[in-house]
Parts: structure tokens; sequence; C-alpha cells
């Protein structure tokens, strides 16, 4: 197998564990007892950690090991999946769910960085399509498969189920490689992020993100209350909206590389994202699927885009610290949206935050063509 496929898979299996404790874990968490607030922090110490270990992962990719991190972190997170299934006390699921943010991280890290320095020349269209594309239909499967098990045996058994997971995906980390190691000056990081052209992508990408913490929080509580969902038909309405997202992410790879064209589809995505989460807030629930939709489809493009456009910011001998740091200031935004939106979802009303992350979503759109107009990626 070679490491594109490696990369695949692991990608693959760890979206499918992470992303049902993402999207479902929330209603667990009420079960427990927990209040808006204390969910708010338990999802935010996942969001929190790229802070912690994006660039130091990166730096360590670049100059010392990938295979042996992401071997580490399968580990890792198959301990934290255990955590969570046997423990119900709340500061041990915060702790485990920092540790499962950590591992989520580093592997997302140490597997980019992996793809970003394979060298192969091809489409870059394709060849980010394929990376988009397997990450999106993990996160799809995984909501069917976590919503199905928590339906059928509950949510503690689930995450013993997860980590279990985990622990399989470790043969696929053998023989990743062959890996060519330097020491990589801190003003070549320095000089690749205070750019103007990557500070600006790095707002557009934090603003991005603010949606990220509702998801993470009142996503599932809101389908529940607001059309009475149980677990396995709230975790089909995600996860059969998930399938577009991977596909529109395939679809990327079927147009020629053109750094214009690409642009505006970044733009037009970031629109179809803000546009379908306000449309989810609208009844019946045909209407709200049809804008989980356009919303899913939105973030398709943006997966595939926003990864190749990485991947072109920054060379590749030090791509792994300096993407590292971009996604340690991007993520900022999942953190703000899990300590923000949450509390004022439970306060105000579930459908609330959904409309501003959508509107902030649409007015980010309009900047990244007035970006783009001025700025080549």
């Amino acid at each position: 197998m070679d490491i594109r496929r490696k990369v695949h898979l692991i990608n693959f299996g760890r979206k499918l564990t992470v992303n049902a404790a993402f999207f479902l874990a929330p209603l667990y968490f009420l079960k427990l007892g927990f209040s808006g607030w204390q969910i708010g922090l338990i999802v935010s110490m996942m969001a929190f950690a790229p802070l912690v270990v994006s660039f130091p992962t990166g730096l360590v990719n670049d100059r010392f090991s990938i295979k042996h991190v992401i071997r580490a972190s399968l580990l890792a997170q198959a301990a934290a999946f255990l955590v969570v299934g046997r423990a119900g006390h709340f500061p041990l699921i915060a702790a485990a769910y920092l540790v499962l943010g950590m591992c989520n991280n580093v592997l997302d890290v140490s597997l980019n960085s992996l793809y970003y320095k394979d060298g192969a020349e091809e489409n870059l269209n394709r060849k980010y399509s394929r990376l988009a594309f397997w990450l999106n239909l993990g996160m799809a499967v995984g909501t069917a498969l976590g919503g199905l098990l928590a339906y059928l045996t509950g949510f503690p058994l689930l995450f013993i189920t997860f980590a279990f997971l985990s622990l399989a995906l470790l043969p696929a980390a053998r023989g990743l490689g062959p890996e060519r190691f330097e020491v990589i000056p801190w003003r070549d990081y320095r000089r690749g992020l205070f750019r103007r052209k990557t500070l600006l992508f790095c707002l557009m990408l934090f603003i991005l993100t603010l949606h990220w913490g509702l998801e993470g929080t009142i996503y599932s509580p809101f389908l529940r209350e607001a059309f009475g969902l149980n677990l396995l038909k709230l975790s089909l309405y995600i996860s059969l909206a998930l399938c577009l997202t991977a596909a529109a992410s395939y679809s990327i790879g079927f147009l020629r590389f053109d750094s214009r064209r690409n642009s505006r589809l970044f733009t037009a995505a970031l629109f179809l994202s803000g546009a379908g989460l306000v449309l989810m807030t609208f009844r019946p629930l045909g209407l709200s699927f049809a804008g989980r939709l356009i919303h899913e489809a939105g973030d398709g493009l943006l997966a595939a885009t926003v990864t190749l456009t990485i991947s072109r910011l920054f060379e590749k001998r030090s791509i792994g610290g300096s993407a590292g740091l971009l996604v340690a200031v991007y993520t900022m935004g999942n953190v703000v949206g899990a300590q923000v939106l949450a509390p004022l979802g439970f306060k105000l009303g579930l459908a609330v935050p959904f409309l501003l992350a959508g509107g902030l979503l649409v007015a980010d759109s309009g900047f990244s063509y007035y970006v783009f107009r001025r700025t080549e990626y």
C-alpha cells in the first residue's frame, strides 16, 4: 500500500471515530446532567488543543519523525476514548476530550505534513480533492455508525468500540515514509506566517471555524428540540448530508488546477455554507434538511480548496511547522464558537447561533472576494 493510500485509510478511520464523538456526544453529556457551559467547555477542550500542539507537531514532523508521532497519537486516542466511555464525571471527561483534541490535531498535522511533502507530480486539484474526500467520508460513516451503535447499545459501549477501532489503525502507520528531515531556521517559519496573504487567509479561516464550535455543542440538541428527532434519525440527518460533503470535495478533482477559479470556488463555498446554516433553522424538516445539504456542499468545496491553498502558501521543507502555526491561529474560531455560541444558544434559543454563524459566513464570502481580487493564492 503506497503512502497516500495509508494516509487516506488512517484519515478515514480517525474521522469515523472523532466525528461521531463531536456531533453526538453532547446528547450523552446532557443525559449525564451536564449544563450548557460544561458542554461548551468540554468541546472547547477539543478545540483548544491545536493552540498547544499544532506548531510543535509540525516542527517535529519537519525535523525528526512523522510515522512515530502518528502511532503514538493513535494509542493515546484509544486510551482517551476508553476514559470517556467509562467515566461519568465532568473533570475526567473534560480531560479526556483535551487528549482527544490533541491526538486528533497531531494526526491531522502529521498526516497532512506527509501528504504535503509527497512530491509526486499531478493535478493539485485531484491530489487534494482525494485527501478531503476520505476525511469527509469518514465523518459521514462515523456519524451514521455512531448513531446506530449509541441507539442500540448506549454511549459507553460506543466510545469503547471507538477505542478498539483506533488501535486497529496502528498497522497502517507502519512503513510510512521514507521521511527526509532537516533543521529549519526559525525565521523561515516567521516569514511564511507573518505575510499579508497568509494573515488574510488566517482571518478568513477564523470566521469559517466559528461554526465548528456550535456544531460540536448545540447541533444535536437543536435537532432534537426543533424536530423531535431521536438519536438514530438525528445521526441519519447529519450523516446523509455529510455524504454530499465528501462528494463535493471529490468533484474538485475533475477540474484542472487554476488558482483564480479555485479562489472563486472558495468564495462561493463560503456563501453556500453560510446560507445553508441559516436555512437549517427553518421548518418543516424537509426545508431544514435542504439547508443542511447546501451547507455541506459548501463545506465540501472548502475542505478541498483550503488544504490546496495551504499547500501553496509554504515551502515543502518547512510546511509541517508552518501549516501547524496556521492551524493554531485559525482554530481559535472553534474555541470562540464553542465558548460564545453554545451558552448563547442555551440562553436565547438554540437556533440563534446558527443564524449568527451563517450571517458571518456570508459576510466572510464577501471579504474573501475582496481579498482574492487583490492577491493570488
